[in-house]
């Protein structure tokens, strides 16, 4: 059972940049296309961004665009989120999902979830 571990949330500034990790200890997430998703309270769900297996395609949320990058370690079995001039809006707990396809931004696809990390953006 893939089990996902989040790492690197906190709180930071407005302006500020943070490094989400996700990990999935003894096994492989080459084989799944790999998302963050975010979830502010009294809000649904989003989609921030994604990253398929293979030849790596990355899809970013509106929201997000040309501030987070979504990267693929395969040596570390890791994928990060780096999230870079944040804004208040940006607060929420931040989820690492995978989906078993080679590349997918439908939050259905995405059938592992990990605890979810708290990202804190103060104005």
């Amino acid at each position: 059972q893939l089990q996902l571990e989040e790492s690197g949330g906190g709180l930071v500034q407005s302006g500020g940049s943070l490094r989400l990790s996700c990990s999935a200890p003894g096994s492989t997430l080459d084989y799944y296309a790999v998302g963050w998703f975010r979830q502010a309270p009294g809000k649904e769900r989003e989609g921030v961004a994604c990253i398929g297996s293979g030849d790596g395609r990355t899809f970013y949320g509106e929201a997000v665009a040309g501030r987070f990058t979504i990267s693929r370690d395969i040596a570390k079995n890791a994928v990060y989120l780096q999230m870079s001039s944040l804004k208040p809006d940006d607060t929420g707990v931040y989820y690492c999902a995978a989906a078993p396809h080679s590349m997918t931004d439908s939050i259905g696809d995405y059938d592992h979830w990990g605890q979810g990390t708290q990202v804190t953006v103060s104005s």
